[in-house]
């Protein structure tokens, strides 16, 4: 009787762990993505050093020349938004693109869980970590001059508004990260995506620019999401900009995701 029990148990099939439900591998992910990011914090530092230079270049050393009054700072801040959100947002590309190099993606492919749920992670520690250095980019820029005349509906729309925006770039960079063929060449995908705000109205008016830039500027998918932040910060005329803004935002999300999840298929599955 022993033996014929010893003999069934083996022949069993072996018991398979049940999936995680829930967000339960979401949060997890999130969490991981969070504690490298404080282990990690010198790129954390650079993430809000580099926008905080460059709105002081741009204030005491060109300001005085763009415009004498001493208002420049209240237009060039809405840009310096989007440059720190997206100098924070490329940093996911590497971390995404250092997952697939060393190995861990095979570990995590034989656990229960979603494979979606590693890349969902980077995203959101991502977007929590921009809105963190946000708040500090905008707080520097108080104490440089900037005066917002926006009340608590116009911030509270802002907000939402940089949160959609680092949303959709990060799940770009995300995606970016997984076609790299290593973190360096994700990092430098990344960099040249971080001077389009430089074609928009972010820095300049788009009237100053030459004749044949000008459509280039106006159509950049940058550009109306600056004037809806610009707009709702200063408590300007917004017009059909936060539509253009949403929408470009949505676009740019679907795709991202699309593509970052067929290629987190594609390359994880071969592996």
């Amino acid at each position: 009787m022993t033996t014929a029990l010893a003999a069934a148990a083996a022949s069993a099939p072996p018991s398979v762990r049940p999936r995680l439900r829930g967000v339960t591998a979401e949060a997890v992910f999130v969490g991981r993505s969070l504690r490298h990011s404080l282990r990690d914090g010198e790129s954390l530092l650079m993430a809000i050093m580099l926008p905080v230079m460059l709105m002081l270049m741009f204030t005491w050393v060109f300001g005085g020349a763009i415009d004498p009054n001493g208002a420049y700072v209240d237009y060039v801040v809405p840009g310096i938004i989007l440059t720190c959100a997206g100098f924070g947002a490329s940093s996911t590309a590497v971390y995404v693109a250092n997952d697939m190099r060393t190995g861990i993606i095979d570990r995590f492919r034989t656990m229960p869980l979603r494979a979606g749920a590693i890349l969902t992670g980077h995203v959101v520690a991502s977007l929590l970590r921009n809105l963190v250095a946000t708040g500090i980019v905008i707080g520097v820029g108080v104490l440089v001059g900037f005066r917002p005349t926006a009340n608590l509906v116009e911030w509270i729309a802002m907000a939402a508004m940089i949160a959609l925006y680092i949303l959709a770039i990060t799940y770009l960079f995300a995606a970016i990260g997984l076609a790299a063929g290593s973190p360096e060449g994700a990092n430098g995908y990344g960099f040249i995506l971080l001077f389009l705000p430089y074609l928009s109205s972010a820095f300049v008016p788009i009237a100053s620019m030459p004749d044949w830039l000008q459509p280039v500027a106006a159509n950049l998918p940058i550009t109306p999401i600056v004037e809806t932040i610009r707009g709702l910060l200063m408590d300007a005329p917004l017009e059909a900009d936060p539509w253009w803004a949403i929408g470009w935002c949505l676009v740019i999300l679907a795709i991202a995701a699309a593509w970052g999840a067929w290629l987190f298929r594609r390359k994880a599955g071969r592996r």
